[in-house]
């Protein structure tokens, strides 16, 4: 859902958005985060260059195209040459992209290798000469943003990630989407990496008081709808008491240090692995933020069977064409934690049922809500028997 009313600077773009993640995050799971959460901001998987470069024009559509109903939705770049990186955002300015932005947070030894992500922290001029190579070729109604950790390694210098935001935003950048942790290069895994550096959302919260003119999005840590309403308050809720209401107070509670809170200058939230666990908390951010009536798991079903139809038959005479599977892959989470959200996922991840490419296996393996737990399992026996057996 665009913002007519606000400007392409506008903080407000910017106080809910769903995480770029590699090999998740694709057009399929874009629809689905944003029939949850309509006034979301996506982000696509970090897309290389290269393809963009040297790719041909399937190629290109192969890494690029995506739905008009995704809007806003930007693309993630990964590239450290501002000459590559320019053609590939002038590129995805032209298919249509509402933002362009870097990725400076990636620990993995695979984009180690190609000099880019989190590693680019250590060359903020580099990253600036970047910035400004994209900004330069790029409507001004397109922000090109950056999406970077607050430092390296065990280096704890607050020093180190000020001064990689001041250079970088001398460039042009003036939107930071800052993952709460380090970024471990040597010894620890992707998912160590979003798991073992501390958060520290205090570092952030100091980053939004000496740059104010910038606009500072939080990534990290954030699981729960309570953790979010702690760090961008409901407009309706204001700032109450600090915006950080006690366990003594009935709400649940967290293992993460205090948020900061939006009037400390964290303009919004970024959630991302959260989403896919259990995908169903974005519609609940969504209302809690916004007021949105919340959307049901099953109207949302049904909306995705729609979009599956569609892709099925569109992309039916290309080289790739849509499948149920690559559809339901994102929809596993969707009833995580309700009656009926493990056959749910058996069924959805089972070959034959998703070999039979009809995307009213997502109808058929739809929980049913309205009965006891003894009843559903009776109920749905038949369906399960004919999936195990």
């Amino acid at each position: 859902m665009s913002s007519p009313n606000l400007s392409p600077r506008d903080s407000a773009h910017w106080r809910f958005t769903t995480a770029p993640m590699m090999e998740w995050s694709d057009r399929h799971c874009r629809v689905l985060f944003r029939y949850l959460a309509p006034h979301a901001r996506v982000y696509t998987e970090m897309i290389n260059t290269g393809p963009l470069n040297y790719g041909t024009e399937e190629v290109i559509r192969n890494h690029l195209q995506f739905s008009e109903i995704e809007h806003p939705v930007a693309l993630q770049l990964g590239g450290s040459e501002p000459a590559h990186l320019a053609v590939a955002a002038k590129i995805g300015a032209d298919w249509g992209y509402d933002e362009i932005n870097l990725n400076c947070g990636c620990p993995s030894e695979r984009v180690q290798r190609g000099s880019f992500g989190a590693c680019l922290m250590a060359e903020p001029q580099l990253v600036a000469d970047c910035v400004k190579a994209m900004v330069d070729v790029v409507p001004s109604s397109v922000p090109v943003t950056v999406k970077h950790r607050i430092g390296l390694d065990y280096n704890d210098s607050y020093e180190f990630v000020r001064d990689f935001v001041g250079t970088v935003a001398e460039a042009g950048c003036d939107v930071f989407i800052v993952h709460a942790r380090n970024a471990v290069l040597k010894g620890l895994s992707p998912k160590e990496n979003r798991e073992v550096p501390p958060l520290r959302y205090d570092v952030v919260a100091q980053l939004a008081k000496d740059f104010p003119a910038l606009t500072f999005v939080l990534n990290g840590g954030l699981t729960t709808v309570v953790q979010c309403e702690r760090v961008i308050p409901p407009p309706s809720r204001g700032r109450v008491g600090a915006g950080w209401v006690s366990i003594e107070n009935g709400e649940e509670p967290h293992p993460h240090p205090r948020p900061p809170l939006e009037g400390e200058g964290v303009h919004g939230i970024m959630l991302g692995r959260a989403a896919y666990h259990d995908s169903y908390i974005l519609a609940k951010v969504e209302t809690a933020l916004y007021g949105t009536p919340l959307i049901t798991r099953e109207a949302v079903v049904e909306k995705m069977i729609v979009y599956a139809r569609e892709q099925i038959a569109t992309t039916q005479t290309h080289r790739h064409p849509t499948r149920v599977r690559d559809i339901a892959r994102h929809m596993l989470g969707l009833f995580a934690g309700e009656v009926g959200g493990k056959a749910w996922r058996r069924m959805l991840s089972d070959p034959k049922l998703l070999n039979e490419n009809d995307p009213d296996l997502l109808r058929r393996a739809m929980p049913y809500q309205s009965v006891g737990k003894e009843e559903f399992s009776d109920h749905r026996q038949p369906l399960l028997d004919a999936m195990t057996g």
